[in-house]
């Protein structure tokens, strides 16, 4: 025991005598940097900011009437809206198409986190890899200047890393603490080591047998979308012609008179909402499409070889009291090698990521399979009190990782674990691979290589310490001004501030008034999440030009309870076609293709699939009569199914007012076949997924189990009316 004792000592200094001299090297030059990052910033400070948002039909008309821009940028995620916000704060004359939304793809199915990356210090640490080591530090870097660009949209997060076995303590307690003096003066808050009660204490879902303690670190959360939306609407601020439902036909070529060399001079573009064609000029062109870069490069040069190998990662989420208010939590060897976080997000509780192979998509689907490893990996860690069930998951998506291989290195197939800029001979500037973190430094990259082979007279780049959209006037008791200046309801006012920053007081002048005592005004989309009908409009403003834009992007409903965006979705759609003009036969599409957006990219239809999908009900004889005892307290006629006509009239009898609506909503839940009834065996297949866990909070199974309760409280008879008593 005491030798034990004693080589845990030497592991402890001796780690932590590498850890300091490491990490101390680097202290000096981050200093440094912080000094580089608030000088950047006041250069910016000269910059003219446009007061207001320019519509998208004047960026449309940028786009087509400027008669050559100096960058076009292909690609309206992170790191595409990055290039263009650092190419026009150079003084640059920039524009930016996208062919979905800004953010549609993988910058906003990600695990919501801004991190330099436990896991790849491990591995330079262990492998002596430099390389691996410089981009733990570069993102380091990038993590704190994100928290301070955006500190509405993001902030620090406490993680716990939980340890089952004596020997992992000091392990991990050196490697912890060497992510912390790597980060230098910008670590976010210094790690500690947790006793096994303390750990408990703070996050009491955890599970307890051989739990030794836990060792918790910092990194950055943030809201994805939004994050990506900022940076979009800053640039376009700056001066940058940004469209979405813009898709690149196209790259244009000329032959350059000097050289006699092709090279690419512009994009053939179409809006995608209109179909108009029209081409858009410039004299260099920024391939930041992610998982679709190569579609691109071919568009430049059909032959090429691939470089992207994408890779899925899908995430899920579940109720928030699956994890405390302001604690993740990190699997760091799952049992088959990957890392899960298990985070608070949005008052929920998220849980990812995945790793396998997949094919590029517009529109990557969730599976069974890899939700189920999820939830596996989670009951390993959790308490047994704590049952984890597949019903639970509220949500699930897939994001493709652009992960890439170098076109410029001798070993072609081997994959790049930082970010790659190529330039190809016609000139195309491609930005591929990196990671959300390190967005800005990849942009930055890419217009540092578009500025030398374009000879473009470009200023030195400005984004360090920039501030975003929102950010100039947050302070972190803006919401209380939001309650007391509009009467909005504490929950409402503290997301608003925190998702919109200092143009919150904008969406606020929006609300409409909701006749009660208390909020004077903010109408929520539903119930149980904070989001307003004022925001629906708003969004308008921010280029929002779909049901999906704002359900998935605007807000976040869709990623948080696909069956309250369902539910949201009529009222959203109402509010646009009124403000944009919408056709009934326009109404009509968007709320299909909505639902289509959420039935298989967020995860509904696996969700729904959990009715059926497990073989024959096996319900016990006793279950199944009690069960159908009750379905025929709503078939009084025997028709062998139930509509809305009989759950209202059993509901009057107990005096209890739903409207059809509502209804309509409760049954379609559970109708399986679409045809407007539940039936029998739907209903039976409804109760066996709910007991098997499959499926939980089904209002049908809850209403009808509380009718019954009433009815038969009605109906009992008292002592003293039965002959009873003394």
């Amino acid at each position: 025991m005491a030798f034990q004792k004693a080589v845990k000592g030497s592991i402890l200094i001796g780690g932590g005598a590498v850890a300091t001299v490491f990490g101390l090297s680097q202290l000096s030059q981050y200093r440094q940097k912080g000094h580089l990052a608030s000088v950047e910033a006041s250069e910016c400070k000269t910059l003219q900011m446009q007061s207001h948002l320019p519509t998208r039909e004047s960026q449309l008309q940028a786009l087509q009437t400027t008669s050559a821009f100096d960058v076009l940028v292909i690609g309206g995620g992170a790191t595409g809206c990055g290039c263009a916000l650092d190419a026009v704060t150079r003084g640059l004359n920039t524009a930016l198409v996208e062919r979905d939304d800004f953010s549609s793809g993988t910058s906003s199915r990600s695990t919501k986190l801004i991190h330099g990356g436990v896991r790849y210090l491990q591995k330079a640490i262990m492998r002596l890899d430099f390389e691996q080591y410089r981009m733990v530090k570069e993102a380091l870097h990038e993590r704190a200047n994100l928290l301070e660009i955006a500190p509405n949209l993001s902030a620090p997060l406490p993680i716990m890393l939980p340890v089952y076995r004596w020997w992992q303590l000091p392990y991990y307690w050196v490697g912890i603490k060497l992510y912390d003096l790597v980060a230098g003066s910008q670590c976010l808050k210094s790690s500690y080591v947790l006793s096994k009660s303390k750990a408990l204490e703070l996050f009491p879902m955890l599970q307890k047998d051989k739990l030794v303690g836990a060792i918790v670190y910092y990194d950055g959360q943030h809201n994805d979308a939004r994050m990506n939306l900022a940076i979009a609407l800053t640039a376009a601020r700056y001066g940058a012609a940004t469209a979405n439902y813009t898709e690149v036909v196209c790259l244009l070529k000329k032959t350059d008179p000097k050289s006699g060399k092709v090279r690419v001079c512009g994009a053939r573009c179409r809006d995608v909402l209109t179909g108009q064609e029209f081409d858009v000029k410039a004299k260099c062109v920024i391939n930041a499409t992610g998982p679709f870069t190569d579609s691109v490069r071919k568009m430049d040069e059909k032959e090429v070889p691939n470089i992207c190998q994408p890779s899925a990662g899908v995430h899920i989420v579940m109720p928030g009291y699956y994890s405390p208010d302001n604690m993740g939590l990190l699997d760091p060897a799952t049992s088959d090698g990957r890392v899960i976080f298990f985070l608070p997000w949005q008052k929920m509780t998220i849980a990812g990521t995945t790793d396998t192979a997949t094919e590029v998509t517009h529109h990557p689907i969730p599976t069974e399979e890899d939700i189920n490893f999820i939830l596996t990996e989670v009951r390993n860690y959790l308490s047994c009190d704590v049952e984890v069930r597949r019903g639970d998951v509220l949500a699930a998506w897939s994001g493709i990782r652009p992960l890439v291989t170098d076109p410029g290195s001798k070993d072609t197939q081997s994959i790049s674990r930082n970010h790659v800029v190529h330039v190809s001979d016609s000139g195309l500037v491609t930005i591929a691979g990196g990671k959300w973190t390190t967005y800005r430094s990849m942009a930055q990259d890419a217009i540092d290589a578009a500025v030398k082979a374009h000879n473009l007279h470009a200023d030195s780049c400005k984004t360090v310490g920039l501030l975003l959209q929102g950010a100039g006037g947050w302070t972190p008791t803006l919401y209380i001004r939001l309650v007391q200046d509009y009467g909005l309801e504490n929950e409402v006012a503290q997301h608003l501030a925190a998702t919109y920053g200092d143009k919150a007081f904008e969406v606020a002048k929006l609300a409409q008034v909701t006749g009660k005592r208390w909020p004077i005004v903010g109408k929520r989309l539903v119930s149980e999440f904070p989001y307003i009908e004022s925001e629906v409009e708003y969004a308008i403003q921010e280029y929002a030009c779909t049901a999906v834009d704002i359900m998935a992007r605007r807000t976040r409903l869709a990623f948080l309870n696909v069956q309250a965006a369902e539910e949201a979705l009529p009222r959203i759609i109402e509010i646009m076609g009124k403000r944009l003009k919408w056709s009934e036969q326009k109404k009509k599409e968007e709320l299909a293709e909505a639902k289509k957006f959420l039935y298989y990219e967020m995860g509904y239809k696996v969700r729904s699939e959990q009715l059926t999908d497990h073989g024959e009900i096996s319900l016990t004889p006793r279950d199944i009569e009690r069960y159908k005892k009750r379905f025929h307290m709503f078939d009084k006629d025997g028709k062998g199914f139930i509509t809305i006509l009989d759950v209202q009239r059993v509901l009057e009898s107990i005096n209890l007012q739903i409207n059809e609506c509502a209804l309509h909503e409760i049954l379609n839940e559970v109708d399986l076949n679409k045809n407007g009834q539940v039936e029998l065996n739907e209903f039976l297949q409804l109760m066996n997924a709910i007991q098997k866990g499959y499926v939980s909070g089904s209002r049908l199974a809850v209403l009808m189990k509380t009718a019954e309760e009433n009815i038969h409280q009605r109906n009992v008879i008292s002592v003293d009316r039965s002959g009873g008593g003394l």
